[in-house]
């Protein structure tokens, strides 16, 4: 096997090749061309590349100093611009932070009905969140606090406990959750593992966010039409069920509920309609539009203040309104966080931390794009842990990222994360000042303030439809997963679609395909008319173009010889040369999708060319039993007009790394192609490899040099052999024993044939003719050629390193290489009959 201790000439050749003599490890000398029609005209003559270390990759993750130090600093970015803070940046914080207030007070006492709580904890979460949110932040426009798909999972955990510890209050256990959800998230993010997010698809996402909206708004209708007399926490479909049986029993509730919904999606169309009308003002109006939910919360309580001024008594109200909300932080304590109190929502906890991450990031990241500005998801995870972590200590229950309110606060003009005090300030005087306010809130106009905030969570016809236009398979996850939703829990619609992708990107993985690619000769031309054709198909360039004008000129491109890429099918691809095949990969390369990747390309190789030597089985029992060759009686068929096995291109361009397993494979391919094109060896060249572990670990394998032409038979060894595997004594090895010395057998009888002793070389094998890159003169020569062909004046040098020959920077140096060392070694093998049959013949006289 050759190594990277091979010695190489130094010497650089035409452009179209650079000439080496490559000597492997047994000495023997071998005329290689490298193939390189890429160069630097700035450095060196020659270049060596050296193999990465286990040391330098250690130096490469392990921290510095300094990394420390940054690590520590990005645990609180707002050090990075409090500094810079200005009066401009107050202003727009303060329009924002203020309306922010105004949207996120009736917000939480609704969302806090949804998880089964007082409507003070929602204002309780709602200061936490924001409270503690910007000094930890990434993203200026986030806005933690109560949403509503995690009130809903937290509703069900409160009102699951309650059936099995009545003895345990509500907001204990929903602290506890918080507390736990949150040391997780944050523990995810300080071991900086927020990529972990980029796992859920935004398929899953939209199917969750659409099922738990669908969820919400169902459950809430009965609340709005004061229908009572079943749990709005059963499935969905349950819930539609039952509300339409009951609709009868509608109450007086239904009068506030339903004109409210009414009322706030006509604010919002009517406002949306002139905004469109006088764009001028459209600022205005859209500051209207976000008001929409405070007037309505205001108005329908001064009617219910109207209707139920004088009946104090719960038994004497019209309609159902909240009630006594106290004043201040009146459950302010340490939570409680017991092994019995965790035990009653551990089987929950995987579906609330979820819940947490996706919602959050994924708003962050949308945002950050829409206003150029790059989130740090770890930090944000960091963020969200913490808010959590604290929050409960005056009483909050767990919060993430709005999405509604987020957008409400990018619109609104917010500049820095800063924004969050004022909107806690908001909270704070709600929580002071308007309790005696909030008594008379309407519970049917709450529920119709939260349908109204998770329809904008539905996913749109049109987007579904531009799903489908992309990714179909995705259409059917994005389904199921709403399906799921609707007909068993938000829990488990969360668990089927990020399942099912995973399920997906697993598929895509193990089951992808590379592709043949071939040689298609195009034309630029460079003026009026920029036409790319082939030349055998589209001969008219243009007019008063043809193929001796300056602005042209011609290219070689690798297209997939099958055209599954969508590339013209009337352009004809040629196959890159008899015996030589480009393979691309099309995904990574590793352990999952190595073995499938290579029974196709193998598959294709057997069924496009001959075996070198059809008579390479002497008798019919020596064929293996999945090559038993012709019926008895019939002699193999010698005219086969397919082109003998000569050399594999990899196309390296999507492979970031390699492994054990994946490295395995080819090993094993290469061993299975040097018997099917004996006594020839079959030249492996790799193009485009963009990482330098990936060239060290073909290069232990053996690659990126020429197979040895050594007398004896070489089997490459594998990383770990069949033997090995099964024992000495195995019938395994046995086989594989008696493959190995069948094949030195018939080694050894060429030998005879060719009357050349085992072990001698051939006697042209170590002479240095006048081609030779290696010599005192060949950097002189090289440099001269390449001045002739106007590389450069001074210096030349080969991007890729010379100890690595096979190793090349493009598909078409890959190929000129191929091709050269193809034709060079039929030269040699011609040139070397005729001398065996010369000393042959002096052997018979």
């Amino acid at each position: 096997m050759a190594s990277a201790s091979t010695k190489v000439g130094h010497g650089l050749a035409k452009v179209l090749g650079i000439k080496l003599d490559y000597r492997n490890e047994t000495g023997r000398s071998e005329k290689i061309t490298r193939g390189e029609s890429v160069f630097s005209v700035s450095s060196a003559d020659t270049y060596v590349e050296e193999e990465p270390t286990v040391a330098e990759w250690f130096s490469g993750v392990a921290p510095s100093r300094r990394d420390m130090l940054r690590y520590f600093r990005s645990l609180f970015p707002f050090t990075h611009w409090i500094g810079r803070y200005n009066s401009q940046w107050l202003a727009g914080d303060l329009v924002a932070g203020i309306t922010i207030g105004a949207v996120v007070v009736p917000q939480g006492m609704a969302y806090a009905q949804l998880a089964a709580l007082p409507v003070e904890y929602g204002l309780y979460s709602s200061f936490m969140g924001v409270l503690i949110y910007w000094f930890f932040a990434t993203s200026k426009d986030i806005t933690i606090g109560p949403v509503a798909v995690m009130s809903t999972i937290t509703g069900n955990i409160v009102l699951a406990a309650h059936k099995i510890r009545p003895d345990i209050e509500g907001h204990v256990v929903a602290s506890a959750l918080a507390v736990i959800a949150g040391a997780i998230v944050c523990f995810l993010g300080l071991i900086r593992l927020g990529w972990l997010v980029d796992l859920i698809s935004l398929t899953a996402i939209s199917a969750f966010m659409t099922g738990s909206a669908l969820n919400i708004a169902v459950g809430q209708v009965p609340t709005m039409m004061g229908i009572t007399g079943f749990s709005t926490r059963d499935a969905t479909y349950r819930v539609v069920i039952n509300t339409l049986r009951h609709l009868g029993n509608s109450q007086l509730d239904a009068a506030m509920g339903l004109t409210a919904l009414f009322l706030l999606y006509s604010i919002r169309s009517g406002l949306n309609y002139l905004a469109r009308k006088h764009p001028n003002r459209r600022k205005l109006f859209f500051f209207i539009s976000i008001l929409r939910t405070v007037f309505v919360i205001l108005l329908y309580t001064l009617i219910s203040f109207l209707v139920n001024r004088n009946h104090r008594a719960k038994t004497q109200w019209r309609f159902k309104i909240l009630g006594t909300v106290p004043r201040g932080f009146q459950h302010a304590a340490v939570p409680k966080v017991t092994p019995s109190i965790i035990k009653l929502f551990a089987s929950q906890l995987p579906a609330s931390v979820i819940v947490l991450l996706i919602e959050h990031i994924s708003i962050a990241k949308s945002f950050g794009r829409v206003n150029n500005y790059t989130i740090d998801p770890s930090q944000e995870l960091v963020a969200i842990g913490v808010s959590n972590l604290l929050g409960p200590f005056l009483g909050a229950y767990p919060s993430t990222g709005s999405f509604s309110r987020t957008a409400i606060k990018a619109k609104a003009g917010v500049r820095t994360p800063f924004a969050g005090v004022i909107t806690a300030t908001v909270v704070l005087l709600a929580i002071y000042a308007l309790p005696a306010v909030f008594f008379y809130i309407p519970s049917a106009t709450l529920s119709a303030v939260i349908i109204h905030a998770v329809g904008d969570l539905i996913t749109p016809p049109n987007t579904v439809y531009q799903f489908w236009r992309i990714s179909p398979l995705e259409v059917a996850i994005f389904f199921a997963g709403v399906i799921v939703t609707v007909f068993s829990s938000i829990e488990n619609g969360i668990y089927t679609t990020v399942t099912i992708s995973a399920a997906l990107l697993l598929w895509r993985v193990f089951k992808a395909r590379g592709r043949f690619l071939g040689k298609v000769k195009i034309h630029s031309v460079i003026g009026d008319h920029v036409i790319d054709g082939q030349e055998q198909k589209f001969g008219t360039m243009g007019p008063g173009l043809t193929n001796n004008d300056p602005d042209e000129s011609s290219r070689n491109i690798f297209l997939p010889i099958d055209h599954n890429d969508g590339s013209n099918p009337q352009i004809e691809v040629q196959t890159p040369h008899p015996g030589i095949f480009i393979y691309r990969f099309s995904e990574g390369y590793n352990y999952p999708n190595a073995n499938h990747y290579l029974d196709y390309m193998v598959a294709r190789i057997f069924e496009q060319t001959r075996r070198t030597n059809p008579n390479t089985y002497g008798k019919h029992g020596d064929r293996p039993w999945n090559d038993p060759g012709p019926r008895r009686g019939k002699e193999i068929q010698i005219e086969d007009d397919r082109p003998t096995l000569k050399a594999v291109i990899l196309d390296f361009s999507s492979v970031n790394n390699v492994d054990i397993t994946s490295v395995q494979h080819l090993i094993d391919v290469r061993n299975q192609l040097d018997r099917y094109a004996a006594p020839e060896k079959v030249q492996w060249h790799f193009a485009c490899i963009n990482n330098r572990w990936t060239k060290r670990a073909l290069t232990s394998a053996g690659f990126g040099f020429p197979t040895p032409e050594g007398e004896g038979f070489q089997r490459w060894k594998p990383i770990f052999s069949v033997s090995e595997m099964g024992g000495s004594s195995s019938a395994a090895a046995d086989a594989e024993y008696k493959e190995n010395q069948a094949e030195l057998k018939r080694q050894r009888t060429r030998d005879v044939e060719q009357a050349r002793p085992r072990g001698r070389k051939p006697d042209n094998d170590d002479a240095d003719t006048p081609e030779s890159s290696s010599g005192p003169g060949s950097i002189e020569r090289a440099l001269s050629t390449s001045k002739a062909y106007g590389v450069g004046k001074t210096r030349v040098a080969v991007v890729h390193g010379l100890n690595r020959p096979f190793f090349h920077i493009d598909l078409t140096s890959a190929l000129q290489s191929a091709i050269a060392n193809t034709h060079d070694r039929i030269a040699a093998s011609v040139a070397e009959r005729g001398e065996n049959l010369g000393k042959k013949d002096e052997v018979d006289s």
